[in-house]
């Protein structure tokens, strides 16, 4: 039986305001959105991991939306890099600006990707 999708939501309160993350990993992609307040599509980034006897960067491009592009594509840059995979990554700001909510954001993806958090639907 070939294994489904992992999906997983964190959320964290930072600077007063609460930030949410959504991360959906297939075998050969992931996808992840950012959100301020509550889950919504934003900005949203891809970027696609070179061949590994290539050196330099993942290939990225914006494919919707034109706020947040800088952080969107680092994040989906970084991702792809990492997991070796493609990567969808999706920013959404409401009151704050990219800048003020990078860190919150990098520490949720830190979350979503790096440990193993609680996967949707299980109960520990």
């Amino acid at each position: 039986m070939v294994e489904r999708a992992k999906v997983v939501k964190e959320e964290i309160f930072d600077q007063n305001t609460r930030f949410l993350a959504v991360y959906i990993e297939a075998r050969n992609s992931c996808m992840v959105l950012l959100s301020e307040k509550e889950d919504k599509m934003g900005t949203l980034a891809i970027a696609v991991p070179r061949p590994k006897e290539l050196l330099g960067p993942p290939s990225s491009s914006i494919l919707l939306g034109e706020k947040n592009t800088t952080t969107a594509r680092a994040f989906a840059e970084d991702l792809a890099m990492r997991k070796q995979k493609i990567v969808l990554v999706s920013i959404y700001l409401e009151t704050m600006n990219e800048r003020q909510a990078q860190s919150a954001f990098r520490r949720l993806v830190e979350k979503v990707t790096f440990d193993e958090p609680q996967k949707e639907g299980l109960t520990a």
